[in-house]
């Protein structure tokens, strides 16, 4: 049983990685040469991670493999080839359009030795970031309560968790 699945990989605009102009004074005035250097001389224009090729569509089964159409074969989360031998639904796969993106291994835009950055693509680059991710939604919602506690009125802050239910702050349990 022969599959084929190809899709065509024109693309018409040029692609860049967004950098917030907050941030864009931590990286080099090099970096575009520096992250081209990373993405296709180093990478050869495929993830490090699970080896998905740059600019192409890739179809997948969602749980991190996917099928490699230059070697006609599956492909495991790791770019590692693997037998499918599980029955799957033709509807369950999902086509995504793959760019790498050049990524700081230890989350320091400022550390950009060439052992510190990886060429990944949008999952893996997510994956990689996942932690650092959950710790700036924290960190957001730390500032914003503690800048609310420092202007807000204490007599609304009061008012506010007064109207919360008994559950939402924690006490129903102890009543239960």
């Amino acid at each position: 049983m022969k599959i084929s699945l190809s899709f065509d990989s024109a693309v018409t605009h040029r692609i860049t990685m967004p950098i917030r102009p907050e941030n864009r004074w931590l990286y080099p005035i090099d970096w575009p040469q520096l992250s081209q250097a990373i993405r296709f001389d180093r990478a050869g224009a495929r993830c490090e991670r699970c080896a998905r090729p740059h600019r192409r569509f890739v179809a997948h089964l969602g749980d991190g493999r996917w099928w490699d159409g230059d070697a006609a074969c599956w492909r495991s989360a790791r770019g590692r080839r693997v037998a499918v031998r599980d029955r799957f639904e033709l509807g369950s796969v999902r086509t995504t359009y793959v760019v790498l993106a050049c990524a700081h291994l230890d989350h320091d835009p400022g550390h950009n030795m060439p052992a510190n950055l990886a060429a990944l693509c949008q999952r893996c680059h997510m994956l990689h970031d996942a932690a650092e991710h959950r710790w700036q939604r924290w960190w957001n919602v730390f500032r914003l309560c503690a800048l609310r506690d420092l202007y807000e009125d204490p007599r609304l802050t009061h008012a506010r968790s007064a109207r919360r239910p008994v559950s939402a702050r924690g006490e129903g349990a102890a009543l239960a």
